[in-house]
């Protein structure tokens, strides 16, 4: 594993936020009002913002000040995204690669190395939105016994 910026995030109470690439159009909006909710109450949020609904909660996060959890299925940024640049130098993101750093694209086996990493690592976990057909929902019918599992 690797790292870029802040470290001790890790360390902080962290709500996961995972979401199907397929999703419904009324979850759109409970997310993006969950996401708002989450940067008010400045809570840590850990994810890949891999899926566009999961990039969607990031641009509403990236407008706040609470700490975040960037956890990529693909080797670390040659170049920073311009968009992390800033929440990089306030010492509120952490930038995580669980995977080889060979690897330049992220697989469907290195999506599901992600997505089980930001579950182990979050104090809860909430689907933002699942497709029944994809590969999030299975992961999702393993873990939903957990109590820290949830829905919107």
């Amino acid at each position: 594993m690797e790292y870029i910026g802040n470290e001790d995030l890790l360390k902080l109470p962290k709500t996961a936020f995972l979401s199907s690439r397929n999703i419904s159009p009324q979850s759109v909006m409970a997310c993006y009002d969950w996401a708002t909710k989450q940067r008010d109450a400045r809570r840590c949020v850990i994810s890949g913002f891999h899926s566009q609904l999961e990039k969607d909660v990031l641009h509403f996060l990236l407008k706040g000040a609470q700490p975040l959890i960037l956890v990529l299925g693909r080797s670390l940024y040659k170049q920073i995204p311009e968009e992390l640049i800033n929440p990089l130098k306030e010492d509120r993101l952490l930038i995580v690669s669980v995977v080889s750093q060979t690897i330049n694209r992220q697989s469907v086996n290195t999506a599901l190395i992600r997505n089980k990493y930001i579950i182990d690592n979050a104090d809860e976990v909430v689907f933002g939105s699942l497709d029944e057909g994809g590969n999030l929902y299975q992961l999702y019918l393993e873990q939903k016994g957990m109590k820290k599992i949830q829905t919107l």
